[in-house]
């Protein structure tokens, strides 16, 4: 039987880039520690969640992916540990700047990038100010411990990013996120949030693990935001699945943590197999989507 064990932090983040690094590798090696293979962090880890306001020198956090501090230290941590890491970071790539994953192989490897396909926009969440909607289209790796897919937050709410990636062979899905209260709308979304990643696993019969932040972020008036005053509440709720979209790992809404669960690759395999939805799929019929 291929056993993995899959590990999700959930962390809040400071105004440091270098504190959220290091609490990001304190969690990971906690993580290692508990025998995790393959170790998810959160969505855009290195700094609060910048997009709540729209400030033009927040261009300047963009780095290309050889350059980002986290996917260097991470590369070196991964080789280190023996660990897969995906990490989230701003990538500039020549003009244009993503929302994107470094996907780190065992061994510290990169071995490519994810860039996110849909891009919100909204008072609280202000992505497109910042983030062009990638261009790499949905991408399953093979790593050390199996053929992983990620998507990025958003991404989470599309069928059809999971089913993409699902197609291409995907064992496990991922999602690196960044959410939380939804002030305008007065509506508690992690309920609904979660049963759209459950369903996906259900539907794919593939294992899905989500990494949220925590904690409250506040955005103060300045010239420089144009007097804007925000507050999100990131409401953490992390877990993992197995392949019928149980619920096997969760974190509260409130801590920092890691949650680790054992998956068997081979049983979600034979149900992929028995269960007969890739066998009777019928994309011919699909010409709406």
């Amino acid at each position: 039987m291929r056993k993995l064990k899959v590990a999700v932090v959930q962390m809040s983040m400071s105004a440091l880039p270098e504190e959220n690094i290091a609490k990001a590798d304190r969690l990971l090696r906690e993580a290692a520690g508990k025998g995790a293979q393959v170790i998810l962090l959160p969505e855009l880890f290195e700094r609060p969640y910048f997009c709540q306001e729209r400030r033009y020198e927040y261009y300047e956090y963009a780095t290309p992916v050889e350059e980002n501090p986290a996917v260097q230290h991470f590369s070196k941590v991964s080789a280190e540990l023996g660990v897969v890491v995906p990490v989230s970071f701003y990538e500039k790539a020549g003009m244009q700047l993503f929302n994107s994953i470094a996907m780190i192989d065992a061994d510290g490897s990169v071995l490519g990038v994810y860039r996110k396909t849909h891009i919100p926009d909204d008072h609280f969440y202000q992505e497109k100010f910042y983030f062009t909607p990638g261009d790499t289209g949905f991408r399953v790796w093979e790593t050390r411990y199996g053929k992983i897919g990620v998507g990025i937050c958003w991404d989470q709410w599309f069928p059809e990013a999971a089913r993409a990636m699902a197609i291409q062979g995907a064992e496990l899905i991922l999602y690196p996120t960044a959410i939380g209260s939804e002030p305008i709308l007065e509506v508690d979304s992690m309920p609904h949030w979660r049963r759209c990643m459950q369903g996906h696993a259900g539907s794919n019969l593939v294992p899905v693990a989500a990494a949220n932040r925590v904690g409250l972020e506040e955005v103060l008036p300045c010239e420089e935001n144009g007097g804007q005053k925000s507050a999100l509440c990131f409401f953490g709720s992390s877990f993992i699945t197995d392949e019928t979209g149980a619920l096997i790992a969760e974190a509260g809404r409130g801590e920092e943590t890691v949650i680790t669960a054992e998956i068997d690759l081979d049983r979600c395999r034979e149900n992929r197999m028995s269960w007969g939805v890739f066998r009777d799929r019928r994309p011919e019929m699909y010409g709406d989507l």
